[in-house]
């Protein structure tokens, strides 16, 4: 498997039109009009999530960038004191080096503060997120193709990506141990499917239980879906700094955390359904019963 494209869609002048900027320019907008047409479903404007997105894309992007400076980059002189050392650096988003879960804390502060202020429904709102956020990612990740990165270790397999040198992160820009016909894994695939996957089943959900769903439930089975996801394919990441001695990072602890609340969440919030329903067709059957009419018989 191999980028059919240069990760340069066009040049203008001076300036380079990429396509990871295309691709997540396009994610951006089919999660937001994803988004908007779920809260007209729920009698909400769905012009208001177009309103939201920028008060939300800027602090996610700041989030992003920060986090992967401070948290996922590696602790050497390729990584966070490189950096360190040169503090400009920082600001060239440009350049690469972006995380989804800084932007997930940024962005979603800044959701949480814009729901407040125009004072709407934050868990109608928080579902159509859920929704939005994974056809988003669905689509963003094609770009991390074009790019060449988000790649794990060597395999066999027969998708296997194929990494040129000049985008080959430590120890596999050695070509003498790892040379050019050596293909890694697609970690940007195996959380497109992932994340599809999820989309679908979200959306089937979104209908098909409607009735039975309460405000927030979607944005909480997203909350496990993409994280549980996210979990088993962090062991696979040869990019990230990892707790020492152990085969574990931050994504893993905060992906644990994630899961564990928004199950715990679900189950409190449905639990007494199915008790409740039972009561409710049992005093029913009272009520036929003791109104229904009794005959009695001369003798």
């Amino acid at each position: 498997m191999y980028p059919p494209f240069s990760p340069i869609f066009v040049h203008i002048g001076p300036f380079s039109i990429h396509w990871y900027g295309l691709i997540m320019t396009t994610a951006i907008f089919v999660g937001t009009f994803v988004a908007s047409r779920y809260v007209a479903r729920h009698g909400q404007n769905p012009g208001t999530v177009w309103e939201m997105l920028f008060w939300v894309l800027i602090p996610a992007i700041v989030g992003a960038r920060l986090y992967f400076v401070f948290i996922q980059s590696s602790r050497g002189p390729n990584g966070l004191q490189h950096y360190l050392a040169h503090p400009i650096e920082i600001l060239q988003v440009w350049q690469g080096g972006i995380h989804i879960y800084g932007a997930f804390i940024f962005g979603g502060i800044a959701l949480l503060l814009f729901l407040r202020i125009k004072k709407l429904p934050i868990l109608i709102y928080l579902d159509a997120v859920a929704l939005g956020l994974l056809i988003g990612q669905t689509i963003g990740r094609l770009g991390n193709f074009f790019n060449q990165e988000l790649y794990g270790p060597p395999t066999t397999l027969p998708w296997g990506l194929r990494i040129d040198p000049q985008f080959r992160i430590p120890p596999y820009n050695n070509l003498s141990l790892y040379p050019e016909s050596v293909r890694f894994h697609p970690l940007f695939l195996y959380e497109m499917i992932w994340n599809a996957i999820g989309f679908a089943l979200l959306f089937w959900i979104s209908r098909r239980f409607e009735k039975r769903l309460k405000d927030g439930d979607l944005f909480l089975l997203y909350l496990i879906w993409y994280p549980l996801g996210r979990f088993f394919i962090e062991f696979l990441r040869t990019d990230s700094w990892f707790f020492p001695g152990t085969p574990f990072n931050v994504v893993h602890l905060l992906s644990a955390i994630a899961i564990l609340t928004a199950s715990t969440i679900l189950i409190v919030r449905h639990r007494g359904e199915h008790s409740t329903k039972e009561e409710v067709d049992a005093v029913g059957m009272d009520l036929k019963t003791s109104e229904a009419p009794t005959s009695s018989t001369e003798i």
